[in-house]
């Protein structure tokens, strides 16, 4: 036999969540301080707790978990601290998990006192695993800890007065549990409480280890609910680990099967490879224009909140939060970035579809920038160093120099064998075409400006040519056009001009003029030049003589 074998598929005929979608948020609940907590090397200490647990305010979560109190004096204080001093708004409930065991439940009874609003959260094992190996009972003996457990639970509520008290059930292990079992545990327990319509009990299916693909965990809990008896007095919970990194799918699956309500960690902390992010599902909604109801608008402020509170730390590939989520080294992705944010520019306030190539979503909704979308290595094209200068520095090069600069910015990042910074970007950039004085260079303008008549403009000036001084004359209709005419009236290489682009960097009395030139020589070689100057027609001048220069180096 084999040491492994597949897991078995639900008989669940007809299913219907794989054409259902997802239209509204679930119930949210944070189990942060509990799970996350309880899976850390160093748990968190009072003050890291709070710290938080105010984050998870902060986000608009209603539901927070806050500890095993029965389990832990450390927990048993902090939900203590929480209720004493008045730290929970009105509007959210405090969970507090126990075993399904007399002495325990009372203990947690014990830590809720004075709370507004409690949910118990109890729970014990169903699995036929954990019936064999760790318990060594019969599914009756399993059962009945459930149906002790939930009589305990309802004879203490009177000790809790003015708190109002709702019960949530977990069969622990329900992803390995038969289906008909489960049910038939959940039943006995909702047959103890009666609960109603408008004091419903949670049932939470927790998908404790992941034995299976996310589509069995779809028909577990689609088979669950529509096949118990009283479906309209109960929230069907869901509350997904990720042994086999579908922790997400496995959840977004069980909401189209019909689940309520998702428990889950910021950043999907939890033992083993963790509990479901909650911040990966709901931007996933959030991405699909459903209100979650949560507030991810400073994304990286969450973050490090919860590295400093965990002392974990947020991978660079982590959806939406990491480091390098929303930046591009392809050239290709680069290019279509470039253009969908280009485009996205010049639309009006109406016209608000986000339509980016390769980015799900605006990073700027959850406090990103677009500073590092694109970043240049060597794998890199042509319109991430365009993207670049243009977001950074305010220089937008004409399409038809994207090429010479790309290839030129690829070339040194491949020979320094690493990414290039914004500021070693720009430096490339000046010292292609911003310093380029030699063979030709200006020494001293005498005399620029249009004759009486308007039409013309003569210029006067000093240059030095292969080291030597020459005073040249000409006449244009323009600066470009006049220092043309005085290089060719000397003689000096013949050339054409076959492009020309210029606009204004920066604004209000900072603001400078930066030009672009093109030049071909007869044997068809051609180069781009750049100048910048207060001065819009030194600034033209100064693009001719980079581009002249360039082409003789």
């Amino acid at each position: 036999m084999p040491k492994y074998q597949p897991f078995p598929k639900v008989g669940l005929k007809n299913r219907k969540w794989p054409e259902n979608s997802i239209l509204k948020a679930p119930l949210w609940c944070s189990v942060d301080l509990r799970d996350g907590n309880q899976a850390l090397a160093t748990p968190m200490k009072i003050d890291e707790k709070l710290k938080l647990f105010q984050l998870l305010i902060d986000i608009g979560i209603k539901e927070i978990e806050v500890g095993f109190p029965s389990a832990s004096q450390i927990d048993f204080d902090f939900v203590r601290t929480l209720i004493e001093e008045n730290l929970v708004p009105d509007d959210v409930w405090l969970q507090v998990l126990t075993q399904s065991r007399e002495h325990l439940i009372k203990r947690t009874f014990e830590s809720i006192a004075g709370a507004k609003k409690a949910i118990l959260h109890f729970y014990n094992s169903t699995s036929p695993l954990q019936r064999k190996v760790t318990f060594k009972m019969s599914k009756q003996e399993i059962k009945e800890i459930a149906q002790k457990g939930a009589k305990y639970i309802k004879s203490l509520i009177p000790t809790v007065k003015g708190t109002e008290v709702r019960l949530e059930y977990s069969p622990e292990s329900f992803s390995d549990t038969e289906p008909d079992y489960a049910l038939e545990v959940c039943e006995a327990v909702m047959d103890i409480w009666q609960p109603t319509e408008e004091n419903k009990i949670i049932l939470n299916l927790p998908d404790t280890v992941q034995w299976s693909t996310p589509n069995i965990h779809a028909d577990q809990i689609e088979w669950f609910i529509t096949h118990m008896k009283e479906r309209n007095k109960a929230i069907i919970s869901l509350h997904t680990h990720n042994d086999r990194g579908t922790g997400v799918a496995a959840t977004e699956l069980a909401l189209l099967a019909g689940a309520d309500r998702v428990e889950g960690t910021l950043f999907g902390n939890g033992e083993r490879t963790g509990n479901v992010d909650l911040i990966n599902v709901a931007l996933n909604m959030f991405a699909n224009g459903i209100d979650t109801g949560l507030d991810f608008s400073d994304i990286m402020k969450i973050r490090k909140v919860y590295e400093e509170c965990t002392g974990m730390s947020v991978h660079e590939r982590h959806p939406y939060a990491g480091d390098l989520v929303f930046t591009a080294f392809s050239g290709s992705h680069q290019d279509a970035i470039k253009k969908g944010l280009d485009l996205r520019e010049n639309i009006s306030e109406s016209d608000s579809k986000w339509e980016v190539p390769y980015l799900p979503i605006d990073p700027q909704d959850i406090g990103r920038t677009y500073q590092a979308i694109i970043r240049i290595n060597s794998q890199s094209g042509k319109g991430g160093v365009a993207y670049i200068l243009s977001r950074n520095y305010g220089i937008d090069l004409p399409k038809a120099m994207h090429p010479e600069i790309g290839e030129a910015v690829n070339s040194i990042a491949d020979k320094l064998g690493k990414e290039l910074t914004s500021e070693e970007i720009y430096n490339t950039f000046k010292d292609l075409y911003l310093n380029q004085n030699s063979p030709l260079e200006i020494v001293t303008i005498h005399h620029m400006q249009y004759e009486e008549n308007g039409h013309d403009l003569v210029i006067d000036v000093e240059i030095k040519h292969n080291g030597e001084i020459l005073r040249i004359k000409g006449k244009g209709n323009g600066p470009i056009s006049a220092f043309v005419h005085a290089m060719d009236a000397n003689n000096i290489d013949d050339f054409k001009l076959i492009d020309f682009h210029e606009h204004a960097i920066g604004k209000g009395s900072e603001t400078e003029a930066i030009a672009y030139v093109q030049l071909e020589l007869p044997d068809g070689k051609k180069r781009w030049g750049a100048g910048i100057d207060t001065n819009i027609s030194f600034a033209g001048i100064k693009a001719l003589i980079s581009a002249y220069n360039r082409l003789k180096s």
